[in-house]
């Protein structure tokens, strides 16, 4: 049974390295999952060790849960995928581009070509917020 903690903070809190990026999107795309289905969806299966020490510091950063009930743990993202992202851009936004997200948007725009969906997608979403979401 995996243990929720009223008292963790939230996802604000410590960010992933990219390594625990990697186990996090694992996490995310297969559910809860052992080390060793972690590290074979990785293609890292010679890495167990690396892979449950990693797991083990992130259960420490409150990244993931670990659910303790069957004799292999079982380990879960404590977060959603769309938490993580918005601490990360949250941090980015802050630290790199002053707080404005204006620059923050023109130079991932910048940085590689957009395709004319994500544009549509990126005009939308500027309408919605336009007209109060």
């Amino acid at each position: 049974m995996f243990v929720d903690n009223p008292a963790m903070p939230s996802p604000s809190g410590k960010k992933p390295t990219d390594a625990e990026l990697a186990i996090l999107r694992v996490l995310w795309a297969r559910g809860p999952s052992t080390v060793r289905e972690v590290a074979r969806e990785m293609g890292r299966e010679s890495a167990y060790t690396t892979i449950l020490k990693l797991l083990q510091i992130m259960t420490e950063k409150r990244l993931v849960r670990r659910d303790e009930s069957p004799r292999t743990h079982v380990y879960e993202a404590a977060w959603t995928e769309g938490q993580t992202q918005q601490q990360l851009i949250a941090d980015l936004l802050e630290r790199v581009f002053d707080g404005s997200a204006a620059a923050l948007v023109m130079q991932a725009l910048a940085a590689r070509k957009t395709s004319r969906k994500e544009l549509d997608e990126i005009r939308k979403l500027l309408d919605q917020y336009k007209g109060g979401r």
